[in-house]
Formats: C-alpha cells, sequence, structure tokens
C-alpha cells in the first residue's frame, strides 16, 4: 500500500516538474539560439506593467525548492487498546496500530504553498484482539511560525479480515494552501489523536 501512495505523490511531483521542463525548452531565443534579428528585438523591448501582470498570472507553478519537513508528532506515532481497564498489561492489548511512513508534495505559486501529504500505517491485533475493523484516528496539522495554519483529524476504518492480524492503512490529504512569503518555519505534523 505504501508504494502506492509514494507513486501517486511522485506522480504529481514528474508532472509538474515535466511541465516546467517543458517550458523551459521553449526559451532557445532568449538563450542565444535565435537569429541576430530577433535578439535585437528582444533587447530593445520594453515591459509594460499591463504585460509583467498578464506574465505572472500565466506562469506555471514552481515546485518548491524546499518543502516543508513532515514530522510524526512525539507520541503520536502509535496507538494502543487495552481491554478491561488493564493499560500497560500485554496480555489485554486488543490492538495497536503504528505509522509506517510519512511524505508530502508541495507547489509554490502567486505566494501560496499548496501541499500534498500523505501517511501509511498498520493496526495489529493483540493477544486479545479479536476485531475485525479498527477505526485509526489520524491528525494531519501544519504550523506555520508556530501558528497552526491548518488542523484536521481523519477516522480511518481499518478492515482485519480472519485469519489476517494486522491490516495495512493510507490516508492521502490534497491541495493545503498556505500563504507563503519565503522564509518562513513551516512544519508538517501527523500522528494518531485518539483524543475524543
Amino acid at each position: 500500500m505504501i508504494n502506492t501512495t509514494s507513486s501517486s505523490l511522485l506522480r504529481i511531483s514528474a508532472a509538474l516538474g515535466l511541465s516546467s521542463l517543458l517550458a523551459g525548452c521553449s526559451m532557445g531565443g532568449l538563450m542565444g539560439g535565435g537569429s541576430a534579428n530577433s535578439n535585437a528585438n528582444l533587447q530593445n523591448a520594453v515591459a509594460t506593467p499591463q504585460s509583467v501582470a498578464q506574465a505572472q498570472t500565466s506562469a506555471l507553478p514552481v515546485i518548491a525548492t524546499e518543502c516543508p519537513p513532515i514530522k510524526v508528532r512525539l507520541g503520536g506515532e502509535a496507538m494502543y487498546y487495552y481491554g478491561g481497564g488493564r493499560a500497560g498489561d500485554p496480555q489485554a492489548l486488543q490492538y495497536q496500530g503504528v505509522i509506517d511512513e510519512a511524505t508530502r508534495n508541495c507547489v509554490v505559486s502567486n505566494g501560496q504553498i499548496t501541499v500534498n501529504m500523505g501517511v501509511s500505517g498498520r493496526v495489529l491485533l493483540g493477544p486479545a484482539g479479536k476485531q475485525n475493523s479498527v477505526n485509526a484516528p489520524i491528525r494531519f496539522a501544519v504550523e506555520r511560525d508556530g501558528q497552526a495554519v491548518f488542523t484536521e483529524k481523519y477516522t480511518l476504518p481499518v478492515a482485519i479480515t480472519p485469519p489476517a492480524q494486522m491490516a495495512e492503512f493510507v490516508k492521502v490529504v490534497d491541495n493545503v494552501t498556505i500563504p507563503y512569503l519565503g522564509g518562513e518555519a513551516i512544519t508538517i505534523w501527523v500522528g494518531f489523536d485518539t483524543r475524543s
């Protein structure tokens, strides 16, 4: 399942990178490949405010050179559920969840950074576990200069089909937009959130 998430995010990156590369291919005249006459026309060209504004609005998005890091929140890397109020007793463990991998992809355009973020993990039954389905509560959050600019909790139903004792989950959150001027400290957080 992890390869599905990673490959979908990689496809997004590849498509955006290819668009930028193809846009660069059309600039041969600017790089010395044009005729002397066209180069002279470029030297004498004057950019009007209207043409600059038009160029800015029609420019392709640029992939962020420094995508904010994605981190698993301390204490949110795993969850445990015990039966009969016997927390900490290994024999009473009904199930546990673990986060295996987190990833993200970013695009910066027009003063905003757009983030696609994903997480994958597993739910494993414990010695006392008999569940066929477990809800995995996953929270994504984005902090900019210490302030939360996005936070959302997702409850992922994870089906465990006997005789399996484990099942995987994947969650991808697309198009989270954050105002971005450059130089801000932005961190993406993910983890289990078992609070009610």
